[in-house]
């Protein structure tokens, strides 16, 4: 072959694969270009599910407890009460961190608790709340005693309507502050339903807390759970030695109750 036909065949391969290399750099060029305008334009098609799940684990869930005595645990000699019973279940259920501020003060009343939540630290406390705790309503009826004296007088009328007008007030300003929370109302039970007066309280006590769930129900994601089965049978047995607040036992029906209606 003559020498100017090899140059120029060597010429002709050379320029096809100049030609070659140059089609595969626009190809990689354009195909760099079309997936990022595509990403660019649908941010949700961008795989997030790695970040999002670490995300998720790192936050924690944040548990406020409202009200008296019942949320403080007296009656139960390890201070937990349902409080603690309930804390407990949760962490079995959940990898999450869990952090609890109990507020609970022992004695108080529903007018205690109206200003009680007025206060700017505590609106913060609920701010943040994740599952919102609440015990109230028992000292506004029992009274140390006196509600038993003075039951079936027109007191106890007056008495229930300045604490359903407490427990709006208070509703209202959880959910001011809060309006995502779980909110879980804790009813009364009877600590007096084997005294003479029992039969008698308990008829007003299942009317208080149908009233109060009534108005629980008026409120997004606010829980009444009702206890006053769970001591009805055999109140004696979940019951402190002072006849009023519960035992361990007893906190820990509560407890259970409230654990079975979360979710998860």
């Amino acid at each position: 072959m003559p020498e100017r036909m090899k140059n120029l065949n060597k010429n002709i391969i050379r320029s096809i694969t100049v030609i070659s290399v140059l089609f595969c750099l626009l190809w990689l060029v354009g195909l760099g270009w079309a997936v990022g305008e595509y990403y660019a334009g649908k941010p949700d098609k961008i795989p997030k599910a790695t970040v999002t799940k670490k995300a998720e684990n790192a936050k924690g869930l944040t548990i406020v407890a409202l009200g008296d005595s019942l949320t403080r645990g007296t009656g139960d000699e390890s201070g937990k009460g349902y409080v603690g019973d309930l804390l407990d279940e949760i962490k079995k259920k959940t990898k999450k961190p869990v952090q609890l501020t109990n507020l609970g003060i022992m004695g108080q009343r529903s007018d205690g608790l109206r200003k009680q939540v007025q206060q700017t630290e505590v609106q913060r406390q609920i701010q943040k709340a994740d599952i919102i705790l609440l015990t109230i309503g028992g000292n506004d009826l029992f009274r140390g005693g006196q509600g038993l004296m003075d039951f079936q007088s027109g007191n106890i009328a007056a008495i229930e309507k300045k604490y359903l007008d407490n427990l709006k007030y208070i509703f209202g300003q959880i959910r001011k502050a809060n309006s995502t929370a779980n909110v879980f109302f804790i009813g009364l039970y009877n600590p007096f339903i084997e005294f003479a007066p029992g039969k008698e309280m308990s008829k007003v006590i299942r009317h208080w807390n149908y009233d109060s769930a009534e108005i629980s129900a008026a409120y997004p994601k606010i829980v009444f759970v009702p206890t006053f089965d769970l001591f009805e049978l055999k109140v004696n047995d979940y019951l402190y030695s002072d006849k009023f607040h519960p035992n361990a036992k007893g906190y820990r029906l509560i407890a259970e109750r409230v654990a079975a209606l979360l979710t998860w």
